[in-house]
């Protein structure tokens, strides 16, 4: 019984086996053309998302080139635009000189002022026996020379001070931007809490964005009257960033970081140039201490020269060659950076 048991039990697996190998055998192309299908259709999608990645690379490199153009076109637009405003920047008129100075004078003013200081240094001149020639000479100068001396004194220091706090005032800026305020609020927070001459020169960027004009424009009007380099890389910062965009803090704290290095750089060459200008004052006043010296143990040797014609011409032509050498000697101790 129990042999008859397994004979029919492996009979019956024989004819399962049987019959799968026969549906297998049947629905064998079936599968397989399932299959295939299932990896064209793998190929399909992998083929399209690789060009959709394509593509998505393709318009980012779009849009980097489309923004470097812009950019560069920008670029193209300012260097234009400062190379038309370059010569007055350079030598601007007497004008625009005593308002770069911070100074409120009007030309009818600075005129009356120049003409009395003239005859204020002649008649000093005239006070202590100079010669007529002497007097003439410093009443030009007093009317021509010092004003516009005292002018372009006020200026450079303004200017320098202006350096000074201009890196402090930036990132005053990127702090308030990167704390969520507005552009414009951060230039009004400069204009009313910085210190002179940073404090006047945003206030006017205000005033001219009260008056219609945008920040980029108000700000790039900035060199006109702050005339240094400086000025200019700012408005060219918020030019750009206006056109092209970007990320404006970090622009800015770049911006900060380049104005600090050329500061180091300034001081590093003022540094290096210091034994070159100790040695030119010597020898610029060596001829004076030699005369004085002179005139302690000797004054009947030397008071020819102030006295007769023929030492007048040679105190002139001293003077001249002094004034040519310590020229000569200033241009090749300054840098421009």
């Amino acid at each position: 019984m129990f042999g008859l048991d397994m004979t029919v039990l492996v009979f019956v697996a024989l004819v399962a086996m049987s019959a799968a190998a026969l549906a297998y055998g049947l629905m064998f192309s079936t599968i397989e053309n399932e299959k295939k299908a299932g990896r064209r259709l793998e190929t399909v999608k992998r083929a399209e998302t690789d060009r959709l990645v394509v593509k998505a690379s393709r318009d980012r490199l779009a849009e980097a080139a489309k923004r470097r153009k812009s950019v560069q076109d920008t670029l193209k637009e300012l260097e234009t635009r400062q190379k038309s405003r370059s010569a007055r920047t350079l030598k601007p008129p007497l004008k625009v000189q005593i308002r770069q100075a911070g100074l409120t004078l009007s030309m009818q003013r600075f005129y009356v002022w120049s003409v009395v200081t003239g005859f204020l240094l002649a008649f000093v001149l005239l006070i202590f026996g100079a010669p007529l020639l002497v007097v003439a000479g410093g009443l030009v100068a007093g009317t021509l020379g010092l004003p516009r001396w005292y002018v372009a004194f006020r200026r450079q220091r303004r200017v320098k001070a202006f350096l000074e706090e201009l890196p402090n005032a930036l990132d005053v800026i990127v702090r308030a931007v990167k704390s969520g305020l507005p552009l414009n609020d951060a230039v009004r927070l400069i204009a009313s809490e910085s210190p002179e001459p940073v404090r006047s020169e945003f206030r006017r960027v205000v005033e001219s964005q009260q008056l219609g004009l945008s920040l980029p424009e108000a700000v790039l009007r900035m060199p006109e009257t702050m005339p240094c380099p400086e000025a200019s890389f700012f408005g060219i910062v918020i030019q750009i960033q206006n056109q092209a965009g970007g990320n404006l803090s970090e622009a800015l704290g770049n911006l900060s970081k380049v104005l600090r290095d050329r500061k180091k750089m300034k001081a590093k060459i003022q540094a290096l140039s210091m034994e070159a200008k100790a040695s030119a004052a010597i020898i610029g006043a060596l001829p004076f201490i030699v005369a004085f010296l002179v005139y302690l143990t000797s004054p009947a040797y030397i008071m020819p020269l102030f006295t007769t014609s023929i030492g007048h011409l040679i105190l002139v032509v001293s003077a001249v060659w002094m004034s040519m050498g310590i020229f000569v000697m200033k241009k090749m101790m300054n840098f421009d950076i």
